[in-house]
């Protein structure tokens, strides 16, 4: 490897002639190749200007070869005076540009050596690897000289530790690895897996919510997958996604983390205190719990004590913040996180500040979606809707979603609490309370069917429940007799089985975030 005595980063000088010369000399791969490195991944200047030129020829759809890229490097000044740089030395500026770029290339001489020094164009791809490997120790090299800097004169390790990650992460966001393939090399994979599926109806299953209709409609959620979860203020979107957060942690030992920026953590431990105990939250702040409903909440607590839900309530939170939260909590876990919840979409702070919210939407909504890519997970995004979807008495739609069509975009699934309770009657009085149902609307679902169920919402005990018909169901965590003959019946997710004690020893959790 090549080094310049006065620069100790690294480079390969042959394997960037050698890319160069590839695309000189093979006609037929020469756009494949160009489009697999940037001008940024040379480090010899007159290697970038020399591909910036390659690249300009392709994009004419014309062929780069010896005469075409003299052609154009000839034409091409050597120096662009650029105004907002607000230099002021014309005279080398002027001079410069009575030069052309194959004059500062090297000439025709250095253009045959290039190609002269190639060893095979068969072997691009063993050249490219090595220039974007340097170019990616590079960046690395020169971000650590960043973070040192900052941290000499910094005085707020958050900050610095933020900013850090923030530079980082942009070089790991840069790599791209992916590159089209045939499909008929994925055909076999794919029967495989319909094989398995045929003789185990769960092969391909995905974390079971709880939820009956929602599990058999999305197949479990899935890895990678972003799921919205839209609806007014004050419909119950905090309260179904912590329900589920509740159900997989219990029945599948799932480890869960959710970002809360709109509660506190003692406010969502609060709710799962009782919506696992099955306690009205009312009655426990009032004071008017019974000795039945404390065995309930201590029983409750023994629950949750074995359950791994990791909380952040960290109001100014950005896609990194979380990306690198997850990393750290994902390997303090073994390796495994299973679902990861953000509560919600428009309290989140986009990395970079825009005039639009719209445009930070955006940037957020994928920034979610790489993140259930990368840490291939789950991850349930809560989002409001705008104030049309409140007209009149009609179910929300896509085109309620707040401030961005991105959301839609990005989201393998959206859905919508929809709530006729929550909307007057033609006398303008409220919907009555005693039997309130939820609709639960999926807008969009890549992998199934787009329809609606509804769910029992028990208000006072933040928590959502099936509603089982003709038939008795498991409850959400452990199972608990019922008697069959009732038409309708409620799944409410609480076992009066389970023994009582004395109330358990504090087990404090862990800080992970």
């Amino acid at each position: 490897m090549a080094k310049d005595t006065t620069n100790l980063l690294p480079y390969s000088l042959e394997a960037e002639q050698s890319v160069l010369g590839s695309i000189l000399i093979d006609k037929e791969f020469q756009f494949e190749i160009a489009s697999k490195v940037k001008a940024e991944d040379f480090f010899v200047e007159s290697h970038k200007f020399i591909f910036n030129a390659m690249f300009e020829i392709l994009s004419d759809s014309k062929p780069v070869d010896l005469v075409t890229l003299i052609d154009v490097l000839s034409k091409m000044p050597s120096v662009k005076y650029d105004k907002k740089s607000g230099s002021d030395n014309l005279d080398l500026i002027q001079n410069a540009e009575k030069k052309t770029m194959l004059e500062r290339v090297g000439n025709i001489d250095y253009l045959t050596e290039i190609i002269r020094s190639t060893p095979s164009a068969a072997n691009y791809e063993y050249y490219v690897d090595i220039v974007k490997r340097d170019s990616v120790l590079r960046k690395l090299i020169r971000c650590s000289d960043a973070i040192s800097k900052d941290a000499i004169s910094s005085d707020n390790g958050t900050k610095s530790v933020a900013y850090a990650e923030k530079l980082i992460y942009d070089i790991s966001e840069q790599l791209d690895t992916s590159s089209l393939t045939n499909v008929n090399e994925h055909v076999d994979g794919v029967l495989d897996t319909f094989q398995k599926i045929q003789s185990d109806k769960n092969y391909l299953q995905g974390l079971h919510t709880g939820f009956t209709a929602l599990d058999d409609l999305t197949n479990g959620l899935h890895k990678g997958n972003l799921i919205i979860l839209a609806a007014r203020p004050s419909v119950g979107k905090t309260t179904l996604a912590m329900n589920i957060v509740e159900n997989v942690a219990i029945r599948h030992n799932a480890v869960c983390a959710v970002f809360a920026l709109e509660m506190t953590k003692e406010e969502l431990t609060e709710r799962m205190l009782c919506s696992i105990g099955g306690v009205s939250g009312q009655d426990a702040k009032k004071g008017k719990l019974d000795s039945e409903e404390w065995k309930k909440l201590w029983n409750a607590q023994k629950i949750i004590n074995s359950t791994k839900i990791f909380i952040d309530d960290t109001s100014m939170t950005t896609i990194p913040d979380i990306l690198s939260k997850c990393r750290r909590l994902k390997s303090m876990q073994g390796g495994k996180l299973d679902l990861i919840v953000v509560d919600h979409i428009q309290l989140m702070n986009a990395v970079k500040s825009s005039e639009s919210r719209q445009s930070e939407i955006t940037e957020i909504s994928r920034g979610l979606k790489m993140i259930a890519k990368e840490l291939e997970v789950p991850v349930i995004a809560l989002s409001q809707l705008n104030r049309a979807s409140e007209t009149g008495k009609r179910r929300p739609q896509l085109s309620d979603l707040r401030e961005s069509g991105a959301i839609e975009q990005d989201a393998d699934i959206v859905m919508f609490i929809h709530r006729p309770d929550r909307a007057p009657t033609e006398d303008g009085e409220p919907q009555p309370k005693n039997r309130v149902e939820a609709e639960i609307i999926i807008s969009k679902n890549r992998s199934g069917a787009c329809e609606s169920f509804k769910l029992l919402f028990k208000g006072e005990q933040s928590k959502f429940v099936n509603i089982v018909y003709n038939s008795p169901e498991p409850p959400a965590y452990i199972a608990t007799p019922k008697s069959s003959s009732a038409e309708v019946d409620y799944d409410d997710g609480f076992d009066s089985s389970i023994p009582v004690g004395e109330p358990p020893a504090e087990n404090p959790d862990e800080d992970i975030f």
